[in-house]
């Protein structure tokens, strides 16, 4: 195991000692909704780049974005521990499937089974 996935797992089973929602072990609603709220935090941070700072990433604004974004990894982590899988798991699989599609010359399109 690489040292780069002892960090990310280390970092999720640390962050997974923070939370706090009900039924946490047996909650797999909870962190995806959260999820999802964090993500539009990020969307919300890069609209008002456009609309208050005419499109420009501003120092302040890219400490925002770097701020939800560990809010983002922080539910990311909490939803693979309750899916009982480690994020450097999680990262090897998606990489996998980056590698085949790049090779099989499908990087863009549509759909997941390509």
């Amino acid at each position: 195991m690489s040292t780069e996935s002892i960090r990310l797992n280390k970092f999720q089973i640390e962050s997974f000692g923070t939370a706090m929602y009900p039924n946490k072990g047996d909650n797999l609603t909870y962190p995806v909704l959260g999820l999802c709220g964090e993500a539009g935090e990020v969307a919300e941070k890069l609209k008002k780049m456009y609309r208050d700072d005419d499109g420009q990433l501003t120092p302040e604004r890219r400490e925002g974005l770097i701020g939800e974004l560990g809010d983002v990894l922080w539910y990311v982590a909490a939803v693979a521990s309750e899916l009982n899988v480690t994020l450097s798991d999680v990262a090897q699989g998606n990489m996998d499937k980056l590698y085949s599609r790049r090779d099989r010359g499908v990087l863009s399109g549509d759909g997941d089974d390509r």
